[in-house]
């Protein structure tokens, strides 16, 4: 008795996995399946050079955002409140005695105080930036945790006179 030998048809190309599969199960796909090679031509497309801003105008334009985002535009276009209050005798209220209400100028304050901090913060990076000039790098490290501080105080301040605990 002699064994019938199967020879695999000889394909152009590498070989795919459909006929990878085909080639151990014949009865599901049989000769008529095949991906065709395509080879596509290259093209170089024109492209457009713009200019790239600075880094620095970059990290500008973030902290602007920040700010603007931090100082609730959302809130004072919804909301629309007054922009600064005042006591019966007539003095001026800078923060609303109130957790869910505010002025436009403390939102501004907060905002403010918040980029401060955040400055701050880019500060204490610069810091490792002079690792070799040790006094430069001291004082950008003592004004970057004196803003942090600073900052931090103000705003538990703020919060305090807007929960009532401070007068």
């Amino acid at each position: 008795m002699q064994k019938n030998v199967s020879k695999k048809e000889e394909i152009i190309g590498s070989e795919t996995v459909i006929e990878k599969i085909r080639t151990k199960t014949p009865w599901i796909f049989g000769n008529s399946l095949r991906k065709p090679k395509i080879s596509f031509p290259k093209m170089k497309l024109p492209r457009i050079s713009l200019p790239m801003p600075s880094r620095s105008l970059s990290m500008v334009a973030i902290l602007i955002i920040l700010f603007v985002l931090q100082m609730g535009v959302v809130y004072l276009i919804v909301r629309e409140p007054s922009a600064l209050g005042a006591t019966q005798k007539g003095d001026p209220v800078f923060i609303y005695q109130d957790i869910h209400d505010s002025f436009i100028i403390e939102s501004i304050a907060a905002s403010v105080l918040i980029l401060f901090c955040s400055i701050g913060f880019i500060m204490l990076y610069q810091a490792s930036k002079y690792v070799y000039n040790k006094k430069m790098a001291i004082w950008i490290l003592v004004i970057g945790l004196l803003m942090i501080i600073i900052t931090f105080i103000l705003l538990q301040y703020m919060i305090g006179v807007k929960a009532g605990t401070i007068d």
